[in-house]
């Protein structure tokens, strides 16, 4: 096949992952996946191996090929057949990777009648059971207590979407109304993906097809060793803990070990699993590792299955990073992968000075809220974000989501409109990136004040003792606060908590700063000046 027609392809089915994402946002009901953009899509093989993916999410990203392929094999095991014109929908994180809030529906995609690939999409579903509004607890002891738990199990079937199943999914939710509205707007994501796959088929045929997609793991593949040769061999070792609820610090540690045949990643040392939600099973530990290398090896590096056949992964069963069923995980996907990517990140320091940036603020900063509005039951969530670390030849950005995120916070004018909410305050954490030559990113604040009833609020955020480091001599940036606001008393919460606001009392959260990079002494004599005149330092 032609070189052209190849790339043709490849690129046909990138912008047919993003399509997918696209025809998700835009059909969705909730403002988690409509207005933040939670979500994630990708296009597969008919052995399940990577051909597309959007730039959606990197925790979801990650864990989806990982995800499909263990639904492929629990199909086997359970004797379901792939139908033509079906969906299968599952949670299950041991199977589908990441947590109970973050759906997957999978579409075998036939080209007459014969099997020749798959289109999937994953989307956090703002609340699907369990002991809390948001279902992200931060004290859950078993993956029981986080929700509802789906296998493997057809949401369409003969071109019909399965109502038991659906009834059964979003009656298990505290906003029903929203789950039926997301896992819709899923279906037609997906329905998508086989519509622009099916087209490139019938225009160039399915023995090219298969010869581009062959053509494009081996090139990806080519690309991924010839960064890794640039790259000094040796081993490069990090270490660095989380925050477990009860303030005890649990550890992560890796080995990066680069040769001339690729990378190896081993977590040995990292603690065993823990009875909180910070576990993080396996696909979303490969997401970390992906997502740190994909960073590093540079946007000339497409996506695929390709592209990481020169990377292997060790994490020991029963580790923080490989958990076994049912330890609570929730947590896991959206702090414990933060870790990890910092934790990467500093072993590849040693490797590539000049381009890995100091920590950023590293946490999601969940903030999930829910009870009793206008006679029915609502749940929210969102995520904040935090300042970049600097890098050699650049400041931190300033308040975005960093690392195992790309999503955005929810505007303001959707929580007021629809919730018994009000945000008092939204704004940069002025002074809190760390001073270096190039200075950290500030965090953010956001203050929300209940204007009628109760509200159940459950934060589960990183770095309150740990602060985010500097590199090169860079100073830390400022870790994570939370305040409640009662009356005129201001008390002190911690990252991870679960508590009761009545009406007026103010939810607030300041989210952690990035590091700083380099001596702060060398800073530009006209930076201070600059960001002050921005407001960001004072």
């Amino acid at each position: 096949m032609d070189q052209f027609s190849s790339e043709i392809i490849r690129n046909s089915l990138y912008y047919g992952s993003e399509e997918m994402g696209i025809a998700l946002r835009n059909s969705a009901y909730s403002p988690n996946i409509k207005e933040r953009m939670d979500h994630s899509a990708a296009l597969f093989d008919s052995e399940g191996k990577l051909l597309a993916q959007a730039e959606h999410i990197p925790v979801h990203l990650g864990s989806l090929p990982w995800g499909l392929k263990n639904t492929l094999d629990f199909m086997a095991k359970e004797s379901i057949e792939i139908e033509d014109g079906s969906m299968m929908v599952l949670n299950n994180p041991y199977i589908a990777g990441t947590h109970l809030n973050d759906v997957t529906v999978v579409r075998p995609i036939f080209f007459d009648g014969k099997l020749v690939g798959f289109s999937a999409n994953k989307a956090h579903h703002s609340d699907v059971g369990g002991k809390v509004p948001g279902s992200i607890s931060s004290d859950a002891k078993s993956l029981y207590e986080e929700g509802l738990i789906m296998d493997p199990v057809f949401l369409i079937r003969g071109g019909e979407i399965n109502k038991d199943v659906l009834s059964l999914f979003t009656i298990n939710s505290r906003n029903p109304y929203e789950r039926g509205g997301d896992l819709k707007a899923q279906i037609a994501a997906n329905l998508t993906g086989e519509k622009r796959v099916k087209e490139i088929i019938e225009k160039y045929g399915i023995n090219e097809f298969n010869e581009a997609k062959e053509d494009a793991f081996q090139y990806a593949e080519r690309m991924t060793l010839s960064k890794i040769r640039k790259m000094t061999n040796g081993s490069y070792y990090a270490e660095d803990f989380l925050e477990s609820p009860d303030g005890r610090d649990i550890r992560l540690k890796v080995r990066i070990s680069i040769t001339e045949k690729g990378i190896n990643v081993n977590y040995t040392g990292t603690d065993k699993q823990v009875p909180s939600p910070l576990n993080a099973v396996l696909g979303v530990t490969i997401s970390g590792v992906q997502f740190v290398l994909r960073s590093l090896f540079g946007e000339d590096v497409p996506v695929n299955y390709g592209t990481f056949r020169p990377v292997g992964i060790e994490a020991e069963s029963g580790t923080l990073l490989n958990p076994v069923f049912p330890a609570p995980v929730s947590g896991g996907n959206v702090e414990t992968s933060q870790r990890n990517a910092d934790l990467l990140y500093l072993a590849m320091s040693k490797v590539l000075p000049d381009m890995v940036p100091a920590a950023a603020g590293g946490s999601m900063n969940n903030v999930m809220m829910g009870g009793i509005y206008r006679n029915k039951s609502w749940a929210f969530y969102e995520t904040i974000g935090v300042g970049l670390g600097g890098r050699k030849g650049m400041d931190g950005v300033d308040g975005v989501h960093s690392n195992m995120t790309n999503t955005m916070n929810t505007p303001v004018e959707e929580i007021e409109k629809n919730l018994p909410l009000l945000v008092t305050r939204y704004e940069f954490r002025t002074n809190s990136g760390g001073k270096g030559e190039y200075r950290g990113g500030c965090g953010i604040i956001r203050s929300y004040k209940v204007g009628e009833g109760s509200v159940t609020v459950t934060v589960l955020s990183e770095r309150g003792i740990h602060s985010p480091w500097g590199l090169a001599g860079g100073l830390p940036g400022k870790r994570t606060e939370v305040f409640v606001a009662k009356g005129k008393r201001k008390i002190r919460k911690g990252t991870k908590t679960t508590f009761e606001l009545s009406e007026g009392e103010i939810f607030e959260i300041r989210t952690a700063g990035g590091g700083g990079y380099g001596d702060p002494s060398s800073s530009s004599q006209s930076a201070p000046k600059k960001d002050a005149e921005k407001g960001i330092y004072l």
